[in-house]
């Protein structure tokens, strides 16, 4: 068994379906758009063959959190802070240029907040924000289930 598994982007997906035919366990779906984690050996063929791209290699374990100093952690502090204000100053503004804008900055503070380890599952930073998910008061509708599962199956790999 490899240390990688398939998994596809459905947004790049073109159904081409090249994978259907080469994948050896048959993992590769085409009527959910899902790949069977379970059925996947890891051999990164259907990825190495899907005409759209559509199909990436994802480690089974994932690399603890890259440490920051103070230093660089309050320079993205910064720079993210920057970007949640042009975002906020493009959405007030009209046409194509000013969307363009805004979705510019949304998708570079995005990037800033995973860098910093705010979006990454496996992040002290991620399991905190889950638990403190579960410690509030939350209405019926709420996935409860969902986030302890997540929990649960989510390895913390960067605290001491």
């Amino acid at each position: 068994m490899a240390d990688m598994y398939a998994v596809r982007n459905i947004r790049l997906c073109t159904k081409d379906c090249l994978c259907l035919y080469v994948c050896p366990t048959g993992a590769t779906d085409t009527e959910n758009s899902v790949i069977d984690v379970g059925k996947c050996t890891g051999c990164g063929v259907c990825a190495d063959s899907c005409p759209s791209g559509a199909i990436s290699m994802v480690p089974k374990t994932l690399p603890a959190q890259q440490k920051h100093s103070e230093q660089v952690i309050k320079a993205m502090d910064v720079l993210l802070r920057s970007k949640v204000e042009q975002e906020r100053i493009s959405a007030g503004l009209e046409g194509k240029l000013a969307a363009a804008i805004e979705r510019s900055n949304r998708i570079m503070a995005e990037d800033l907040i995973r860098e910093a380890g705010y979006m990454l599952p496996q992040s002290a930073n991620a399991h905190d924000f889950l638990r403190g998910l579960l410690d509030r008061e939350t209405d019926d509708d709420f996935p409860r289930d969902a986030v302890e599962r997540l929990l649960a199956l989510l390895e913390e790999n960067d605290r001491p």
